[in-house]
């Protein structure tokens, strides 16, 4: 996939909530340090707190940022709303870019990853999951900057391995977009990533269990489990509700809402060992 260069201009957008402004100020310095030139969101307040703006805002910011000459779009921050503005943005239309986010910024993965756009899943810089780790922001410098294609991590739960296209993210919002007009499953032989934050054991097994009763394992040749933050011991719902799909698992690979978390391509193609914890794009 496409990587960045010193001097490159990056566009900042807010499809989801608001970042707070002093410490977006210090992911833009970070990013600037990189020697990118970054412009800042300038999306207006509005009357749901929870959102950096109406929903025609967000996706009218969204759209004019990724049209604009830039070489990547980042994301601000998740919390909720991309799924608000979906209906609101031409995907078919927008020009190649690389795109960064993660968490509520799922669902905007997929409907690029569905018009073969990569993109790339990773720590925002509006968010304490940048600012604050410096691991995770350098592990996002050398995706962008290295082209990194290999990655080392995790604990092998069901040995095997697979091919397929990267696909995947955040479980909440892959369970909660299921059944949309046009985007259910994964491609035939996709590789899925699922990380979540905050959901208690009984929540993530009724989200894994939309997900099964949906089919959205059934086209998936492999399994890759990041981060479960604050969401108990989730061990044994993992085991009872993917053990059974007869492909490789790979758990505890420390991506998502984690320290140091890795930054990872959707949309792309790669090799799943999980015998040797490894991902390897092809």
């Amino acid at each position: 996939m496409s990587v960045l260069s010193a001097g490159d201009r990056v566009a900042l957008v807010s499809p989801a909530g608001p970042a707070l402004p002093e410490r977006l100020a210090a992911g833009v310095g970070v990013l600037r340090s990189w020697g990118l030139a970054v412009t800042a969101p300038a999306v207006a307040p509005w009357s749901l707190p929870y959102l950096a703006g109406s929903d025609e805002a967000r996706a009218a910011e969204f759209v004019s940022g990724w049209c604009s000459d830039v070489a990547a779009v980042f994301c601000v921050r998740g919390g909720y709303g991309c799924l608000r503005m979906t209906d609101l943005v031409p995907w078919k239309d927008l020009p190649p870019r690389v795109f960064v986010g993660s968490s509520d910024v799922t669902v905007l993965h997929t409907e690029l990853n569905l018009v073969g756009q990569p993109t790339v899943f990773g720590p925002m810089p509006g968010t304490s999951d940048f600012v604050d780790d410096p691991l995770a922001q350098s592990r996002l410098h050398a995706l962008l900057f290295e082209g990194v294609r290999s990655w080392t991590a995790g604990v092998p739960l069901v040995p095997g391995v697979a091919r397929g296209v990267l696909t995947g993210g955040n479980c909440a919002l892959l369970a909660a977009s299921v059944g949309g007009p046009r985007w259910a499953r994964p491609a035939d032989g996709s590789l899925a990533l699922l990380e979540d934050v905050g959901e208690e054991p009984y929540r993530l097994d009724r989200l894994l269990t939309q997900l099964l009763r949906a089919g959205w394992f059934e086209p998936v040749s492999g399994i890759v489990l990041g981060s479960w933050t604050g969401c108990g011991d989730v061990a044994s719902v993992l085991q009872d509700r993917l053990s059974g799909l007869g492909v490789p698992i790979l758990g505890e690979f420390g991506f998502g809402h984690c320290a140091g978390s890795w930054s990872l391509p959707l949309g792309v193609p790669a090799e799943l060992d999980a015998s040797a914890g490894t991902i390897t794009l092809l």
